[in-house]
């Protein structure tokens, strides 16, 4: 209870104003006099002038508790409405998601190797507590997906619709613009640590950013970049086009420029690691899930709930019980 009045706050408090009204009313009653017997009750007449006082008192208690409960309920008090800001021990996270067609590649069986991935990284984004997380897809070209944000549900149902050769994006692998992108959301980031998770399994074949030049300007601002080189050896089953019974595989080689990958960690002060299975990419994100924590500023906000049924009630059971002894004894002067 100590709680809910604490966080109690007014949606209308122009309402209160109306509460003026009860000093003037009372002072009205003050003033009126009664000319004459309103009532032929001898019964009334023999109990002497002081007969139905108390009924009078009751009476007039009841108007006012219905006229200021009924006016806090206009007022809409809400309680839990608010913004806790609260110190925490987090990081500012950028996910970078590869989802180009390749992605589709059943390597990582009995998954492709996105299927693993998005598993990868919900389970990931579980063991995070007070880190601001968001998320940057790419193929062709990258899209920020989600901001960063401490909202994990959303952001969990955004790694979920993550599809692959879907046309979401032009196909291809832009890293460039990927890195780009999210580095872009991160460089006004308030935390003292900032860290992108780059996956991807491919080469950069796409966008006008060059990979290498991108990982410097996000090193400017004091970014870590982890890649992850995702795909096994050797040759694995690739869709190269989509017929009338679905995607059609061919066995071919699988290219990943992990020269490019370690040069984009090493000049941000990240690392690169390599997943040729879904077994060690649990083992990377492991790996990455110890990474050092600072002190970061988050707000997390909690809705509001309408408590303006109990004044409400209040008010109504006020103007019934009223309303019963005026049935049961009558009007009274």
């Amino acid at each position: 209870m100590i709680g809910l009045w604490r966080d109690l706050g007014f949606a209308s408090p122009i309402w209160f104003a109306a509460l003026a009204l009860l000093p003037l009313l009372w002072w009205l009653r003050r003033r009126r006099r009664v000319a004459a017997v309103r009532f032929a009750r001898v019964d009334l007449l023999l109990k002497g002038p002081r007969a139905g006082k108390w009924l009078r008192r009751v009476r007039t208690a009841l108007r006012i508790i219905a006229i200021v409960t009924a006016t806090v309920a206009l007022a809409r008090p809400q309680s839990g409405a608010r913004a806790d800001s609260a110190h925490g021990e987090g990081i500012d996270i950028m996910l970078v998601q590869d989802i180009s067609s390749s992605m589709l590649a059943e390597d990582f069986q009995p998954l492709n190797r996105l299927a693993v991935a998005k598993e990868r990284l919900k389970g990931f984004i579980r063991g995070r507590k007070d880190d601001r997380i968001g998320l940057v897809s790419f193929a062709g070209e990258a899209l920020t997906q989600v901001p960063l944000t401490v909202d994990y549900p959303i952001l969990m149902n955004a790694v979920d619709n993550l599809e692959a050769g879907a046309g979401q994006l032009e196909d291809g692998t832009a890293i460039g613009t990927a890195i780009a992108t999210a580095a872009n959301r991160l460089r006004n980031a308030g935390g003292r640590s900032r860290v992108m998770l780059l996956l991807t399994d491919g080469e950069n074949n796409r966008g006008a950013i060059d990979p290498r030049t991108a990982a410097q300007a996000a090193g400017a601002f004091n970014i870590r970049i982890y890649a992850i080189g995702v795909g096994s050896e050797g040759n694995a089953p690739i869709p190269v086009s989509r017929g009338v019974f679905g995607l059609r595989y061919e066995n071919r080689p699988v290219r990943i420029d992990e020269t490019l990958l370690e040069d984009i960690a090493r000049n941000t002060g990240g690392r690169y690691f390599r997943a040729r299975d879904a077994a060690s990419l649990q083992q990377i994100y492991n790996q990455i899930d110890q990474l050092e924590r600072s002190p970061t500023r988050v707000a997390r906000y909690r809705p509001f709930i309408d408590e303006y049924r109990w004044p409400l009630s209040i008010a109504l059971g006020a103007l019934v019980i009223e309303l019963m002894l005026l049935a049961w004894r009558g009007p009274l002067p």
